[in-house]
C-alpha cells in the first residue's frame, strides 16, 4: 500500500477520533452485509444450481463482485487497522502523526486491483490500468454498488424459488388428482377435448418448473430488489394461466362425476317431457281433423309427426350410461334435456294453433247465450225479431261445418237488436220497460 502525503488540511485530534468511529461502524455494517450475502439461502442454491439464461449471465458478475467485496473488504479492514494502531501510539498525537492520519483517513491511500467484473468471461476484463488507488469513502461507496449488484440477483433468485416451484408442485399434485378423475370417467387425450387440456397443461407444468429453476431471474417482474422495498416481485402469469386452465378443466371433469350419479333420473325426465310432447302432437292431430270437420273455410297449420330424432338421441344416451361413456354422455344429455323442453314447448303451440277455431267457435257461442240470458232478463225473451236473429245465429255456430265469419256477424246482428229493443224511444222519459211496451204497440 503506497503513502502518499496530504492532500487537505490536516484534521484535528477530535475529527480524528470521529473519523475513526465512523469507519468503525461502517467497517462493521459491511462485515454484517458481506457475512449474511454468504449464508443466504439464495447464495448457497446459486452456487450449486445449473443455471442458464440471464440468471447464468447475471450470476456469473456477482460470484466475481463477491470475490472482489472480500478482496476490498480485506483492504478497507487493513487501512483501518493501520489507521487505528497510529492512532493508539500516544493519547495527544503529534502534528506529524495527525497529518499521517489525515492522509490514511481522506487521501487515495489504498490500492487496489484494476478492472471490472464481466459476464462475458471467468475473469475481470483486463485494463490498462492494473491497479488503482482509492479514498476509504471511495472504496465503501463502490463496495455498496457492487454488493447491491450481487445482492439483487442473489434475491430475485431466492425470492422466485420460494414462490414459483413449490407451488407449481402443489399443482402438479392437483393435476394427477384430476387425471385419475378424468380416466376414471372415460376422459383421456385424443377422445375428449379436456383430455387434450390435461395433456398441455402437464407439458406445460414441466416446462415451467424446469425455466423456474434453470433461469429464476426471468420470472421476476418490476424494480429491483435495491430499488426499495416492494420495488418487485415474482413473475407468476404462466402459473396463473395453467391454474386457471387446470381449474376450468376440473369444472368439466365434475360436471362430468355428476351426470354419473344422476344421468338415470335425467334420462328418465328426458324420456317423460318427450312422451308429454307426443301425447300432445298426437292430441293436435286429432283436433285438427275435428276442426276441420267442424269449421269451415278454415286455414288449419299442418302437425308435424313425433321427434323421431331425439327419440334416437336418448337411445344413444341410454346407451353411453351402460357403457359407462360418462365423457360422452354429459354434452349429448345436456344438449338433449334442452331440446327435450323446446319439443314440448312447440307441441303445446302446434296444439293451440290447431285448436284456435274451435276456441273462437266456443267464445262466439258463450257470447250468445250471455246476450240470450240478457235479453230474457229485461223481458225480451219472447220479442220476434231477437228470437228470429238468435236462431239464425244459433243455427250457424251449431252447424257442421261451421262458418266463423258468418257466424260472429250473426251474433253482432243479433247484440245490435237487443241494444235497439233495450234503448228508450226517442225523446222519452219512460223507463226502459214502458219504452219496450211503446216500441211494441207501434209496431
Amino acid at each position: 500500500m503506497a503513502v502518499a502525503g496530504p492532500t487537505g488540511p490536516v484534521l484535528s485530534r477530535e475529527e480524528v477520533d470521529r473519523a475513526l468511529a465512523r469507519l468503525g461502524a461502517e467497517h462493521e455494517a459491511v462485515e454484517s452485509s458481506l457475512l449474511a450475502l454468504q449464508d443466504h439461502a439464495g447464495r448457497r442454491l446459486l452456487e450449486g444450481a445449473e443455471l442458464d439464461g440471464a440468471t447464468r449471465d447475471r450470476w456469473a458478475v456477482a460470484e466475481q463482485l463477491i470475490n472482489r467485496l472480500w478482496t476490498y473488504f480485506d483492504a478497507y479492514t487493513d487501512a483501518l487497522t493501520a489507521a487505528r494502531e497510529l492512532r493508539a501510539r500516544r493519547r495527544w498525537p503529534t502534528q506529524a502523526e495527525l497529518g499521517e492520519l489525515t492522509d490514511l483517513l481522506t487521501g487515495a491511500r489504498v490500492t487496489l486491483p484494476g478492472g471490472t467484473p464481466s459476464a462475458t468471461a471467468a475473469s475481470p476484463v483486463p485494463t490498462a490500468r492494473l491497479s488503482e488507488q482509492l479514498s476509504l469513502a471511495e472504496l465503501v461507496d463502490r463496495m455498496n454498488g457492487w454488493y447491491a449488484q450481487a445482492l439483487d440477483v442473489v434475491v430475485i433468485a431466492d425470492a422466485v424459488w420460494s414462490a414459483l416451484p413449490a407451488r407449481i408442485d402443489l399443482l402438479a399434485a392437483e393435476l394427477r388428482r384430476t387425471l385419475s378423475l378424468a380416466h376414471s370417467v372415460g376422459v383421456r387425450p385424443g377422445e375428449h377435448p379436456a383430455g387434450d387440456d390435461l395433456e398441455d397443461i402437464t407439458r406445460e407444468l414441466a416446462a415451467l418448473r424446469a425455466a423456474v429453476v434453470a433461469d429464476p431471474v426471468a420470472f421476476w417482474t418490476g424494480a429491483s430488489p435495491s430499488s426499495g422495498p416492494g420495488g418487485g416481485r415474482p413473475d407468476t402469469e404462466r402459473y396463473d394461466r395453467a391454474a386457471r386452465a387446470l381449474e376450468d378443466v376440473r369444472r368439466e371433469i365434475e360436471a362430468v362425476l355428476t351426470v354419473r350419479q344422476d344421468a338415470e333420473q335425467r334420462l328418465m325426465r328426458v324420456r317423460d317431457v318427450l312422451s308429454r310432447a307426443d301425447r300432445t302432437l298426437t292430441e293436435a292431430r286429432q283436433a285438427r281433423v275435428e276442426v276441420l270437420s267442424k269449421i269451415a273455410a278454415s286455414e288449419v297449420p299442418a302437425v308435424s309427426g313425433p321427434p323421431t330424432v331425439l327419440y334416437e338421441q336418448l337411445s344413444a344416451a341410454a346407451e353411453h350410461r351402460r357403457r359407462a361413456r360418462w365423457h360422452r354422455l354429459s354434452p349429448l344429455l345436456e344438449g338433449l334435456e334442452q331440446r327435450a323442453e323446446e319439443e314440448l314447448a312447440r307441441a303445446r303451440e302446434s296444439l293451440t294453433a290447431v285448436t284456435a277455431p274451435l276456441a273462437v267457435r266456443a267464445e262466439l257461442r258463450g257470447r250468445l247465450d250471455a246476450y240470450r240470458a240478457k235479453a230474457a232478463r229485461h223481458g225480451l225473451a219472447e220479442d220476434p225479431v231477437l228470437g228470429e236473429r238468435y236462431d239464425a245465429a244459433r243455427r250457424k255456430l251449431w252447424s257442421a261445418p261451421c262458418d266463423l265469419l258468418a257466424a260472429e256477424q250473426a251474433v253482432l246482428r243479433y247484440q245490435h237488436a237487443m241494444a235497439e229493443a233495450l234503448a228508450p224511444p226517442a225523446g222519452g222519459t219512460g223507463s226502459f220497460g214502458q219504452g219496450v211496451i211503446d216500441r211494441r204497440g207501434d209496431s
